[in-house]
């Protein structure tokens, strides 16, 4: 659910920064998606703990993927590691082998040429919807944190070393979608919210007929990054998108 809400605000919002060149070209992304509902290893080992598709890999991961393709575009290549934290947890049978992941890192090289690093985890203790990442460019660099969603800082390139520092930007109604919800700058919209948004653009696409981004093939494009980071944690060798 987060990727497409999360990935919306993102695409409706903060790639205008990007877009109109005022961090310049992007040098290196770093994401996250982090949560700690999984990090008690005396929780039990529910259908959570069992099987790939339910693992970290497959229920974190897209979301932050998603996000770094609307921010940096596709990523060409990853050499990614993925772990398993708590190995076993309690059952009505007694202790039960878990059978996928708890966290990974992926090393990435986008098609841009932009370095990135991203980090999916739900053992992060003290994480509730980390949702994150830092963007650096040839002329400055953008911040972002889901556990603070309506503010982004900005840190652009040139100030006077003695003012030097990102700068909060809050959402207010110049941000799309925003001024549906509130009118008042920096008064701040929730997460259900943004539920309504992505609804909106469902059925908006379906009225008119026209993709409304995120679309089917990002979907596609989102399971290939998967895909390739499983086979590089198998083979221990970096992997392109186009051998997937």
């Amino acid at each position: 659910m987060a990727s497409t809400i999360s990935a919306h605000r993102l695409r409706s919002s903060h790639d205008e920064i990007i877009e109109a060149g005022e961090i310049g070209d992007i040098t290196y992304l770093r994401g996250e998606h982090t949560e700690d509902f999984f990090a008690d290893p005396n929780l039990p080992g529910t259908w959570r703990a069992q099987g790939r598709a339910n693992g970290n890999m497959g229920d974190l991961a897209p979301h932050i993927i998603n996000g770094t393709q609307a921010l940096a575009g596709p990523i060409e290549r990853v050499l990614a590691e993925i772990d398993t934290v708590v190995k076993e947890r309690p059952s009505s049978q007694g202790m039960t082998p878990v059978t996928n992941d708890d966290q990974a890192q992926l090393m990435c090289r986008f098609a841009s040429g932009a370095l990135g690093a991203l980090y999916i985890s739900r053992t992060a203790w003290g994480r509730k919807m980390g949702y994150a990442y830092e963007i650096f460019g040839t002329k400055g660099s953008i911040r972002f944190d889901q556990e603070d969603q309506n503010a982004l800082w900005l840190y652009e390139g040139g100030q006077n070393p003695a003012r030097e520092g990102f700068r909060k930007i809050l959402t207010g109604p110049h941000h799309p979608d925003y001024i549906n919800f509130c009118l008042g700058p920096g008064h701040g919209t929730g997460y259900q919210d943004q539920i309504i948004i992505e609804a909106k653009d469902f059925l908006t696409a379906i009225e008119t007929g026209q993709n409304i981004w995120p679309s089917f093939e990002d979907g596609l494009y989102v399971n290939q990054v998967i895909e390739a980071a499983w086979k590089s944690h198998e083979s221990k060798s970096w992997i392109k998108l186009d051998d997937v």
